[in-house]
């Protein structure tokens, strides 16, 4: 199954809202106030001109104090950013590493390095990534991408990637439980990259506006004063440790620190809204590792960890579960004669058929090719697992318009098999349940059949 990330959003302009309140004349011995430019994220205050002045109030500072306190600050919070973002570039490693596995799996089977090729290089090439092997079973090279030299600023990006991000990532490639190759992942860095430079940039934009009021921080810790950074801190705690994004900085009387309240809560605004989006992108990345791109359908790999689930609830609750193993007839065929296109549309109508009688709860897989599965729960009674074997069959019976414009009537072999009659796990259970669809198959097209006894 191809996936298709979409590229990680920007970084929030935190770095251009801080800079903002430094006008470029700004003496760095704070001789008189510098005029704070208005963040383009904040609305204009009317009440700007009768708010008392910080400068008034805070007249001097200790200057190396203040920028001990900026770089301290500085450098806890980029470590805490270099560790989350590790940890989500490592993830998103792993989501990728699994798909390129799945993607490849068939190709790695077959022996087919082009295809094998075709599909890493589809999907590494809009993802960070600078290469992608494939090594067969026996470790021994079999497909590999790379991406093109960018010149001297991809090897920059590279080194820093190296140094700074999680190495290489392996995945197994599997097929039917057992290990058929492996695949490596290697990170590019070039969205780290742009954050280090970001990172730069704002540290030293938080220098100049320390060197440009730090004389209003020190002489007198006012209670008017003390209070709101007190609540600033807080919040700034909260989102740092609790990601609590939806919390705010309440308004002060004072000039300067009412608009650094406002841009603090627009940048929080921007924060909410990126984390919001990445945790949209998660949610697309795993619906696409667990779902079939033809069909929609859940993959092998969704459907087989539902089934262990739901044997350990039928087990623990003494019910049923039925699974009906189908094979469509005569795919090859039709995927011969009338080309992919057809047999793709042929796919999605049985996809669609096989989806619309099920109960919630229930739930219909393809497993791979021209092959599916439908789990049911529940089920008192084979005969309940029959009849909607039976019921598809009938279903399978209208004609397929394709896109021709032509008309083809497909068939499907059922394998019918029930826990814990006939089996006791979810592998023995799949096992049984391909057993009786052969079964079927042999007994002619169009049927179905229970594992361990005749056709009744």
């Amino acid at each position: 199954m191809t996936t298709h990330r979409p590229s990680s959003p920007p970084l929030p302009p935190g770095a251009s809202s801080v800079a903002g309140l430094l006008p470029a004349d700004a003496s760095a011995e704070g001789e008189r106030e510098p005029p704070l430019a208005t963040s383009h994220l904040a609305a204009p205050d009317p009440m700007r001109g009768r708010r008392p002045s910080l400068q008034g109030m805070l007249r001097r500072t200790h200057l190396r104090l203040a920028v001990s306190a900026v770089v301290l600050a500085a450098v806890s919070l980029s470590l805490v950013a270099w560790i989350a973002l590790r940890a989500y570039a490592e993830n998103n490693l792993l989501l990728i590493g699994r798909s390129l596995a799945y993607t490849t799996e068939a190709a790695v089977v077959f022996g087919d390095r082009l295809a094998a090729q075709e599909a890493i290089a589809l999907i590494a090439s809009d993802e960070d990534l600078a290469q992608v092997r494939v090594f067969d079973a026996n470790n021994a090279p079999f497909a590999q991408w790379r991406r093109p030299d960018g010149g001297a600023l991809t090897q920059v990006e590279r080194v820093i990637a190296n140094v700074a991000l999680p190495g290489p990532v392996t995945m197994p490639i599997r097929h039917d439980g057992k290990v058929v190759g492996t695949i490596d992942v290697q990170g590019q860095g070039h969205q780290f990259f742009l954050f280090l430079l970001s990172g730069v940039g704002g540290v030293l934009a938080c220098l100049l506006v320390t060197f440009a009021v730090a004389n209003v921080l020190a002489k007198r810790m006012h209670r008017d004063i003390v209070k709101p950074l007190r609540a600033l801190a807080e919040v700034a705690h909260a989102v740092r440790r609790e990601r609590a994004f939806h919390q705010r900085v309440a308004a002060t009387p004072l000039a300067e620190l009412k608009e650094l309240g406002d841009d603090f809560n627009a940048l929080l605004d921007e924060f909410e809204g990126w984390q919001n989006h990445l945790r949209a992108q998660n949610a697309t990345l795993a619906h696409q590792a667990n779902h079939d791109r033809l069909t929609g359908l859940p993959n092998r790999a969704y459907f087989e960890s539902r089934l262990v689930q739901a044997l350990a609830d039928a087990r623990e609750m003494g019910t049923h579960v039925a699974l009906l193993y189908l094979d469509s007839d005569r795919f090859k065929e039709i995927n011969d004669q009338r080309g992919h296109g057809a047999g793709d549309v042929v796919l999605m109508t049985i996809a669609e058929r096989l989806r619309q009688p099920l109960r919630e709860g229930d739930l219909v897989a393809r497993l791979g090719g021209d092959e599916f599965a439908v789990m049911l729960v529940g089920v008192r009674q084979t005969s309940n697992a029959v009849r909607l074997a039976q019921s598809l069959l009938v279903a399978m019976e209208k004609p397929i318009v394709l896109p021709d414009g032509g008309e083809i009537v497909t068939s499907m072999s059922i394998g019918v098999a029930l826990y814990p009659t006939h089996a006791e796990d979810a592998a023995a259970l799949l096992r049984t349940a391909d057993a009786a669809m052969y079964q079927a198959k042999r007994a002619g097209v169009g049927t179905w059949f229970v594992a361990g006894s005749p056709k009744g």
